[in-house]
């Protein structure tokens, strides 16, 4: 192992920033050290240099990979659309990389980030904090013991704010459909509609979304994916229909029950043994699910647990001195953003879609 894995960060003041904590997610652990930082916002860099207690500081990302020669890379910007060309111009270089979500704006760019990362051996990790979760484990056991009993669908929705629809789906419902991913596998095909203000999406419709995300449309989207096993998996976001609470995260259903999972490292999740999925009616409570199992005390505690970013580093290091890929790997990714690319895809052609997708790009910059 090495004594200290060398971190460059590269961030982008004003488009996108250092995402949800990308460049200060290092601290937390000893063996890790940021030697470097860039960002093309003068004003940005000099506070991040600041805030990061470096000396290296450049404008220019690519000048800090050659100049540098990181171990790492962290990929920070929220914006998607600078992702694929830092991640390629990392990987190219042999550095590896860890970054921020989604993946990457469409199926192509996925295309050559893995082809970049030289058949595995430049490991990518993707900062979707639960797929790292120890109770991601402990939700896969409970199926598998019949828990649940048979699975019979599996239930996601965005945030439903102000960004419902398209935006949702992109920028939450990538959490979701990852968690569908790490739990029940990739999709094997998707029947999806997109409207926006009442109407089925037409290429009028169609605008560059924010946050780099490029074609975007639709104010509400309705998608159902077909699982492995013959089950069914849906995600739902309509524009300014959020819940207080939020219903924004996953449900699987199962013949004796339902259990609920929140986005997170230590997410909340909580199992209704109710075969009737009526409280109401039945007089069933839902239970507090731990790592440990239903209704147990929770036996993991300590500041990586609830970080975001620290369990996710560490099986990152990990899957770097033992060449393997990392639990949220460039493979995992790119499922991902062909779980979103298949919702547009599936309206444009007005019927179902196979995965993987022939269309490689953005499926609304198609649309006619």
């Amino acid at each position: 192992m090495l004594q200290k894995w060398r971190i460059g960060v590269l961030g982008s003041t004003g488009r996108g920033n250092y995402g949800h904590g990308l460049d200060t997610a290092w601290s937390a652990l000893p063996e890790t050290e940021v030697v470097a930082v860039a960002d093309d916002d003068p004003a940005g860099l000099k506070q991040a240099a600041t805030k990061l207690k470096v000396e290296q500081t450049f404008a220019d990302y690519r000048r800090l990979l050659d100049n540098v020669k990181p171990d790492i890379v962290a990929i920070c910007p929220r914006w998607v659309d600078q992702h694929s060309a830092m991640a390629i111009a990392a990987a190219e270089r042999g550095i590896h990389v860890y970054m921020e979500k989604p993946l990457c704006r469409t199926l192509a760019e996925a295309d050559a980030i893995a082809t970049a990362c030289k058949g595995g051996k430049v490991k990518l990790a993707v900062a979707h904090p639960t797929r790292y979760s120890p109770k991601l484990d402990t939700i896969r056991k409970l199926i598998a013991d019949g828990q649940l009993g048979q699975i019979l669908e599996y239930r996601a929705r965005g945030k439903e704010d102000r960004r419902g629809g398209g935006e949702d789906l992109w920028v939450l419902g990538t959490h979701v459909l990852d968690m569908i991913h790490a739990i029940a596998g990739k999709p094997e095909w998707c029947y999806a509609q997109v409207n926006w203000q009442g109407h089925a999406v037409t290429a009028a419709d169609v605008f560059n979304g924010p946050e780099g995300i490029g074609p975007l449309a639709g104010d509400e989207v309705q998608a159902t994916y077909g699982l492995p096993g013959n089950v069914r998996a849906y995600f739902s976001s309509k524009r300014n229909m959020a819940g207080r609470p939020a219903r924004y995260g996953l449900q699987i259903h199962g013949s004796k029950g339902i259990l609920e999972l929140i986005e997170g490292t230590l997410p909340s999740v909580k199992f209704l043994p109710d075969p009737a999925w009526s409280p109401g009616r039945t007089g069933k409570s839902w239970l507090n699910v731990s790592s440990a199992g239903i209704d147990k005390p929770e036996p993991l505690t300590g500041p990586e647990y609830s970080a975001r970013h620290t369990l996710a580093i560490r099986d990152f290091l990990d899957a770097i001195e033992n060449d393997r890929p990392p639990v949220g790997s460039v493979a995992a990714g790119r499922d991902v953003t062909e779980m979103i690319a298949a919702v547009f895809e599936s309206h444009r052609i007005g019927g179902p879609v196979e995965l993987p997708l022939k269309t490689r790009e953005n499926p609304l910059s198609l649309l006619t």
